[in-house]
């Protein structure tokens, strides 16, 4: 018997590519609902046709409108808030947007999972909070200090406990990088690369959904939960894109790549443990667990106690993590239902025009 059984799961933002994730996990199994809130009803009736299974509800709403929240909120066990503004150039043209979705939104689900008893929250956030740099990440950092600190309020044996996990790319997932450069190569067009040198951390949906079931059941009230990943550079995965996709076509082996240069709001490689976290973090093997800290607000510590172990511990961001090399980026990239599907080794579910996962 899982702990799911018999459970009712509300999933914020559940039609986007976590919530599709999550449903391919979970529908089979014993739960006996899970709810998919989001404001886009074209995406919900797509799911809908798609499923046609009464496991799953659908609940129209936007976490910027409270009331709206705690309608889909009455009655569930388990949240996963991942509804948010993601998308780097956006965010930053619109950072107000940005922050009433990660921010403000994020705060009115915990105050309603709060109020109506839920078990366990789980706040999804991004290795773009860590030493942010861009309004998104910038955003998901105050939207995880939100989730900590009301975490931190409620203290152990709460009757809700709120945690957070943290994540860096996730490959194909929708406005990521993969489908656009498999997109320029089948249009014959050339791969366009920010900087060849740059990192990123890399995992599937699927190790998403592994930490975000792994905080559901190890966390504690103001927990963040990390999981260890690979990383590649940008050059290392287009050049295992057009290997893998020259066996389609010999010609996409030969596509051009072109340096455009990096965008404004990108970094050279992505932290997902700050030093500062890392000085107290708690090596849970394939994860980092990161407790809150429970200090009260006194500042006297503030200037007068510190940890001299921060100025001698490395931040772990995707420079200094374990590098694929291109056959190990082959390897991941097979991982991935489109790309199996493109290369013919599955039967194709969805359109070819649908590179996401």
């Amino acid at each position: 018997m899982s702990v799911f059984k018999d459970k009712v799961l509300l999933i914020t933002g559940g039609t986007g590519s976590f919530g599709n994730a999550v449903l391919r996990r979970f529908l089979d199994s014993d739960i006996k609902e899970i709810r998919i809130f989001s404001r886009d009803e074209k995406k919900q009736d797509d799911m809908r046709h798609r499923l046609q299974n009464p496991k799953v509800k659908f609940y129209i709403g936007n976490v910027r409108d409270k009331a709206s929240v705690d309608i889909a909120m009455r009655g569930v066990d388990y949240v996963f808030a991942a509804a948010a503004l993601k998308q780097v150039p956006s965010c930053e043209f619109f950072p107000m947007e940005a922050t009433m979705t990660n921010v403000v939104g994020t705060n009115n689900v915990l105050l309603s999972a709060i109020e109506h008893g839920v078990k366990n929250v789980v706040v999804l956030s991004t290795d773009k909070a860590a030493y942010p740099i861009n309004a998104m990440g910038i955003s998901k950092a105050l939207m995880e200090k939100v989730a900590i600190a009301k975490g931190r309020e409620l203290g152990d044996g709460a009757p809700t406990t709120i945690c957070c996990t943290r994540y860096g790319n996730v490959m194909a997932s929708r406005g990521s990088v993969i489908p656009l450069w498999v997109e320029q190569m089948i249009s014959g067009k050339p791969i366009t690369i920010t900087d060849p040198n740059m990192t990123r951390f890399m995992m599937t949906l699927d190790d998403a959904v592994d930490l975000v079931i792994y905080a559901f059941t190890h966390g504690k009230n103001g927990d963040l939960f990390v999981q260890k990943a690979p990383a590649a550079t940008l050059t290392t995965l287009a050049e295992a894109l057009k290997q893998l996709y020259s066996q389609v076509k010999p010609e996409y082996g030969q596509t051009e790549v072109r340096v455009i240069g990096t965008r404004h709001g990108e970094k050279l490689y992505e932290t997902l443990v700050t030093r500062e976290e890392m000085a107290k973090s708690i090596d849970m093997g394939d994860y980092y667990r990161i407790p809150c800290d429970t200090r009260d607000l006194n500042y006297d510590k503030f200037f007068s106690v510190g940890n001299e172990e921060v100025s001698r511990i490395e931040d772990y961001h995707s420079h200094n993590t374990r590098r694929l090399d291109v056959e190990g980026m082959k390897e991941l990239l097979l991982k991935l239902r489109f790309v199996r599907e493109d290369l013919g080794l599955v039967e194709r579910q969805k359109s070819a025009e649908i590179r996401s996962e």
